[in-house]
């Protein structure tokens, strides 16, 4: 009995002791990442090409050489990722990763700012019950059902129809290029970019679809939401532009001289990052009538996944 009492104690204390570290951590990060938009608000943008850091991968538009994934190699539902392995950036196999290491090279490569850089590789570390600090992961393991993958993805079948979440839906994204109606990017004058609404569009089209054809589909608020924010990732990183878009989703490589549209001093925070997502989510209308699509994925093995301010989309 006493030997029950102390493992209940001790469990109690371990319990509110990482609940109170939990609350320190948020407030610290959130702070760090407020300091960080304010400071991009006072200080001069990167230079172009000189996004990426001096002696990093992709400085000044040159890429490691681009290799497509082999038999066995793991890959996510993330595109963003499965490109940095495909580049060498991350280990080729997408194995073994540290999330500590994640960090870092997301940052370098995307131009997040530091703040976002820890924080979505720890929460991510979080929901796959695995410690920041010293464990690692394969790129498939993000790919777990409603987890960080989640239905009614823009550029994914949902798992019910394709459990293999590290292979692109190129109908889908075929489909989601369609919808940009925004003013061309001077660099592609012929090409009109994608806008929040856009997005906000084919989002709403696209769960409206997933919803009736899907017998096991789920949707929480919490993965609408991170739906959002995967789909501003190509408004503010990549800037809309759908030639670039289109090499990034459907090859999953790095167009040839690309280097980050959002150019701030102390890269992208979450609080600046947050104002297109909710902008994205809030203009989606489920209500859509649905026909009957025929889809086409790629054949790739994963081994089983703005606004405008201050020149932030390098235009």
């Amino acid at each position: 009995m006493p030997s029950l009492v102390i493992n209940a104690t001790g469990r109690l204390t371990s319990s509110v002791f990482s609940g109170i570290s939990t609350v320190f951590l948020y407030s610290g990060v959130f702070t760090w990442d407020f300091i960080l938009a304010v400071l991009n608000l006072f200080t001069f943008n990167k230079k172009k090409g000189k996004v990426v850091p001096k002696g990093c991968p992709g400085e000044g538009g040159v890429w490691p050489a681009f290799v497509p994934p082999k038999k066995g190699d793991s890959r996510s539902a993330c595109p963003a990722l499965n490109v940095m392995a495909n580049h060498g950036i991350l280990p080729h196999d997408g194995r073994n990763i540290t999330f500590r290491n994640l960090s870092t090279l997301v940052r370098q490569t995307y131009n997040f700012g530091p703040s976002f850089c820890f924080f979505v590789p720890w929460f991510s570390a979080q929901l796959l019950g695995r410690d920041y600090w010293s464990d690692t992961f394969d790129l498939s393991d993000l790919s777990v059902h409603n987890g960080i993958e989640h239905d009614a993805s823009l550029v994914r079948e949902d798992t019910n129809f394709q459990p293999d979440q590290g292979i692109p839906a190129t109908d889908l994204i075929h489909e989601l290029l369609s919808h940009a109606t925004g003013k061309p990017n001077k660099d592609f004058p012929d090409s009109p970019i994608l806008t929040a609404a856009d997005l906000s569009l084919f989002s709403g089209k696209r769960r409206a679809e997933a919803r009736k054809r899907n017998g096991q589909f789920t949707l929480s608020t919490f993965h609408k939401m991170f739906g959002s924010a995967n789909a501003s990732t190509m408004l503010i990183i990549m800037g809309g532009i759908v030639p670039d878009l289109r090499t990034w989703l459907l090859e999953e490589r790095f167009p040839d001289n690309w280097e980050p549209r959002f150019r701030q001093r102390f890269g992208l925070t979450m609080a600046q990052f947050n104002s297109t997502v909710l902008r994205v989510e809030a203009g989606i209308h489920e209500k859509h009538e649905v026909g009957h699509v025929m889809r086409e994925s790629g054949s790739a093995d994963s081994g089983v996944f703005l606004s405008e301010g201050n020149g932030s989309n390098g235009n």
